[in-house]
């Protein structure tokens, strides 16, 4: 089960969070016909964080929280630069830099393959304490590579942040801690649960199957034909899927 909340700024945080990707429709629960996610986990649950960039008073009320979190999290002057994740975390990279007063530049999943054959786009934050923006996370893996290629390029990057972690796959904070990367997200899974007892947002027989996932995803997505490892995980990523 998902960690106490730090303080009450950050169970306001995620409980906000969790009841806007409710409204406006960004939360699916699929149990009967599972999801297979980009790291090869299946889940019976889907966050469409890319639907928050259609709804202006949602990913304002987001990002100003978000600010606040790193600012809470990392320190209002530690942060020197923002690198949005391709594509998903290009926009609110965007948004978190402008309200940050900071430059911003682009990470790629693969090189162009022509020009300067450049993994990042925008100026390279050479020796910049860089910010890793992404939409959301399931167990990890795309944040190392995002950070590695940071790194290799000559920036800084120990810390990286999300509008939403899955919270529920294994070895992904201890993964990015052995890599010196620090996790930071406003909402989970069990805070999408919890909002769900305060509405009747989806039936119960659906909000009990995602229990079942949330208690054992590990053995729920091998049950269910995806992988069942975070080693699996990189390997299905490393693959192209």
């Amino acid at each position: 089960m998902t960690t106490h909340h730090a303080s009450e700024f950050d169970r306001d945080a995620a409980l906000t969070t969790a009841r806007i990707l409710l409204e406006i429709k960004a939360v699916n629960f699929r149990p009967e016909e599972p999801y297979t996610l980009t790291s090869g986990w299946k889940s019976p649950v889907y966050i469409d964080c890319r639907k928050i960039i259609s709804y202006p008073r949602a990913r304002t009320r987001i990002c100003d929280l978000g600010v606040e979190k790193i600012n809470r999290a990392v320190g209002f002057e530690t942060i020197e630069s923002i690198a949005g994740g391709e594509t998903a975390g290009i926009p609110f990279a965007a948004w978190i830099s402008d309200r940050m007063n900071l430059p911003m530049a682009y990470v790629r999943k693969k090189a162009k393959g022509f020009g300067r054959n450049a993994l990042i786009e925008g100026d390279v934050p050479v020796g910049r304490e860089t910010l890793l923006v992404e939409d959301l996370t399931t167990d990890g893996a795309s944040k190392i590579r995002f950070a590695e290629a940071l790194r290799e390029a000559g920036a800084k990057c120990a810390h990286t942040f999300v509008v939403f972690y899955y919270g529920v796959f294994p070895g992904s904070f201890e993964q990015m801690k052995a890599m010196d990367l620090s996790l930071h997200h406003l909402a989970t899974w069990w805070d999408v649960l919890e909002v769900c007892r305060e509405r009747d947002y989806f039936p119960e027989a659906s909000l009990s199957g995602v229990r079942k996932f949330l208690e054992d995803p590990v053995a729920w997505s091998r049950a269910h034909g995806g992988v069942g490892s975070l080693e699996e995980a990189l390997a299905f990523k490393g693959k192209g899927g």
